[in-house]
């Protein structure tokens, strides 16, 4: 019920309305809470989920792709009648479709982080009991782990397939696991590079031009320099090269620490001390794209 006072000063007349306003005294849900919802709402609109029907289709595109290609590969090793492993190795499936990965990637980083910024809605998570760190964590583990799905599920289709052809459990096993470490990495790695271009502008084609860019361009060159330096003898500096892409620095890691087989030219991948500088290289980029983002968040909204 609301009550009226009429006070009256010349020919005008003043109301106050008492609307009965009351404080909130259910349940305030903690920091930790907004983080969980935001990074749960980031990691679903990067598959689509919660969002149009046509926002659904490139991601859910780009993840059958990478199933229904692993899927064939089973197929393949099971119908052949002496095979005794699977024709693909684990640690490669990630570096062969690493152009789906990385078209995943960049129509799906933007999403995540340019929208917030072209529509200024980010200074409303700010608003809330959220800080500038918790926006960022959430985002990148977000984008982290929807990269880890899109990567790791086809080894999980790999290492079914193989069992069901009964290949060695024991060699198949441990290949799987070093795979799965593989995409973690190269998943923690792509989420904070492709993040960090992303956020530079609220033009959402701008951040997708950008990943392509960072992914792409950077393979082509370093894969051309090194195919010159094999090709002329320069066998030496093929290793050293890789250290200028992500994709070939995942590869160096995973050449020297995880048994897989470089696609460098020749095969000639980072032996275990040239792979401590790739592991480093790797671990300071995932630093440095975190520091980068949280240095743009200080100044966002503001």
């Amino acid at each position: 019920m609301s009550t009226e006072t009429g006070i009256a000063t010349g020919s005008e007349t003043s109301r106050i309305h008492n609307i009965g306003y009351r404080a909130y005294d259910g349940p305030r849900l903690s920091r930790a809470y907004t983080r969980r919802s935001l990074y749960a709402q980031s990691l679903r609109g990067s598959f689509g989920l919660g969002r149009s029907v046509k926002s659904k289709v490139l991601p859910m595109l780009l993840f059958g792709v990478m199933c229904l290609v692993a899927a064939i590969i089973v197929a393949v090793a099971i119908a052949a009648p002496d095979a005794t492993k699977l024709p693909v190795k684990y640690t490669a499936y990630a570096v062969y479709l690493q152009a789906v990965i990385g078209l995943f990637l960049a129509s799906q980083a933007p999403q995540s982080v340019s929208r917030d910024l072209r529509f200024k809605s980010v200074p409303l998570y700010f608003s809330r009991p959220i800080e500038r760190g918790d926006y960022v964590i959430a985002k990148f583990a977000a984008m982290a782990s929807a990269l880890f799905v899109l990567t790791g599920a086809p080894l999980v289709i790999l290492y079914a397939g193989a069992l069901l052809a009964k290949f060695d459990f024991g060699d198949q096993t441990k290949w799987f696991a070093q795979g799965m470490v593989s995409v973690a990495l190269l998943s923690v790695l792509f989420a904070g590079l492709g993040l960090v271009m992303a956020a530079l502008t609220p033009r959402r084609g701008f951040g997708v031009a950008a990943v392509i860019a960072v992914l792409t361009i950077s393979y082509g060159a370093v894969s051309t320099v090194q195919g010159i330096a094999w090709s002329t003898g320069s066998t030496g500096s093929v290793p050293w090269l890789g250290l200028f892409s992500p994709i070939t620095l995942i590869d160096g890691v995973q050449t020297a620490f995880l048994g897989a087989t470089s696609a460098f030219p020749g095969g000639h991948g980072p032996g275990a001390g040239a792979g401590v500088v790739y592991l480093i290289v790797v671990l300071a980029l995932i630093a440095g794209s975190y520091a980068v983002l949280m240095r743009r968040y200080r100044r966002v909204g503001l």
